[in-house]
């Protein structure tokens, strides 16, 4: 099973809960960086998460300029700190295949809402459509094309583990009609998607092409929670490039929330949306 941890979403908590701690003992990041007699902008790229390894002495150093005596709370960050060091189970020969940081956010997520225009979601393509996909798309050798459909059927193991998110895609009907890696690679697919939505902890939607105009013509995007309160939920919209784009903002998230409330809203509901794939699956014989 995919362990649940994150280093990622415990490094971001990490620069969250230092940010706080700062503000609370009324201090600036050029007062505590002063100091610390650490480079002035050191402390405001650790509250931006712009780190990759915290080290227990940065963070103990801080908590000190921040007169933070509470040794519970001291406890929780450096706790956070090594957590934040560890080894998420993507690296090594997969990270290179698994792009971006999506998996990382996803690994330690408790909700995952997506909007799918093109495609069929990550999380639930099959490997075979996984392999169309990646061929279709890029000019890149046999190998490496293997090599992705298995990180992609690694990042998957999230639905198997024993407490899995809940996984609920919202899949536009264009992205449905398009015969992915051929008629019997698709029938595979849909049958696929019909066996997902029937368990507990995954929703599966279809919008429509009847549907017209709807909330989100300018493209897919996924919303992920968490269940810590300190992990504030984030949206992420892929761009084709290493410059994914990654929205933490309160305003930007509220607003893609209730996009994705109006296209499920105008989309097909479960059931219906259900007889719809085995509809479909009929047709491609």
């Amino acid at each position: 099973m995919t362990n649940s941890h994150s280093p990622t979403v415990r490094r971001r908590r990490l620069s969250a809960a230092l940010r706080k701690a700062r503000e609370q003992a009324g201090m600036t990041a050029d007062t505590a960086a002063k100091q610390l007699r650490w480079p002035a902008s050191k402390v405001t790229r650790i509250e931006r998460n712009e780190w990759r390894r915290p080290t227990v002495s940065d963070v103990t150093d801080l908590l000190d300029v921040y007169g933070v005596t509470d040794e519970a709370m001291r406890q929780a960050m450096v706790t956070l700190a090594r957590q934040a060091r560890e080894r998420g189970w993507w690296e090594g020969e997969l990270r290179a295949e698994l792009g971006g940081s999506l998996v990382e956010f996803e690994t330690e997520a408790s909700r995952i809402r997506t909007f799918e225009a093109l495609l069929v979601p990550g999380l639930l393509q099959t490997a075979d459509y996984a392999r169309a996909v990646f061929r279709g798309g890029m000019v890149i050798d046999g190998e490496t094309i293997e090599r992705r459909v298995h990180a992609r059927l690694a990042r998957q193991r999230i639905l198997e583990r024993d407490q899995p998110p809940n996984l609920w895609a919202v899949i536009d009907e264009a992205a449905l009609a398009k015969h992915v890696g051929g008629v019997a690679a698709m029938r595979e697919q849909i049958h696929h998607l019909i066996t997902m939505a029937a368990r507990p902890n995954i929703g599966i939607q279809v919008l429509p092409n009847a549907v017209g105009a709807h909330a989100s013509m300018t493209g897919s995007f996924t919303i992920l929670s968490y269940p810590a309160p300190d992990d504030p939920e984030l949206v992420y919209i892929e761009t084709g490039t290493n410059g994914d784009l990654y929205l933490e903002g309160a305003e930007e998230v509220e607003r893609y929330t209730l996009k994705y409330d109006h296209v499920r809203a105008s989309a097909l509901s479960a059931d219906a949306s259900v007889a719809y794939l085995a509809d479909l699956a009929q047709q491609l014989k």
